[in-house]
């Protein structure tokens, strides 16, 4: 934050909400409300420019799939072959017997993670996928 102005301003919420969110940032050991939604709001703009057609980020994506399963691994790997530009290390971890979860480290333009999230999303057996898009703000 360095010498940004500061901007006070009022925000009105259901008390429950308030109390549950007051809750969770304390167990975290957040000692300022201000900060906790400052970086709620960083988190939403950067999500935002996730949409951005080319803008550039960074994911992480984070899928987990049965092994097991005829062709999966192969068309995993594939789609990263297909996306080495972008991709800057993935890590995988074994679950169990029959699950792994391997978790892929991105940088580039939005519309390249896009592509990259979208090919493996069309791979049979996944059992979850998740991004989480980081932009500088």
């Amino acid at each position: 934050m360095s010498n940004e102005k500061l901007i006070r301003f009022s925000v009105t919420v259901p008390e429950d909400l308030l109390t549950e969110f007051e809750s969770q940032y304390y167990a975290e050991n957040r000692q300022v409300r201000s900060e906790a939604v400052r970086s709620l709001m960083r988190e939403y703009i950067s999500g935002g420019r996730w949409h951005i057609s080319g803008g550039e980020v960074c994911a992480t994506i984070t899928v987990v799939y049965d092994h097991h399963l005829p062709k999966l691994t192969r068309s995993l790997t594939s789609a990263q072959h297909d996306f080495g530009d972008v991709i800057i290390c993935s890590t995988h971890v074994h679950l169990n017997h029959e699950t792994c979860l391997e978790c892929i480290i991105t940088k580039g333009s939005s519309d390249k993670i896009q592509g990259l999230v979208d090919a493996l999303r069309k791979i049979r057996g996944i059992k979850s996928l998740n991004v989480n898009v980081t932009a500088e703000i």
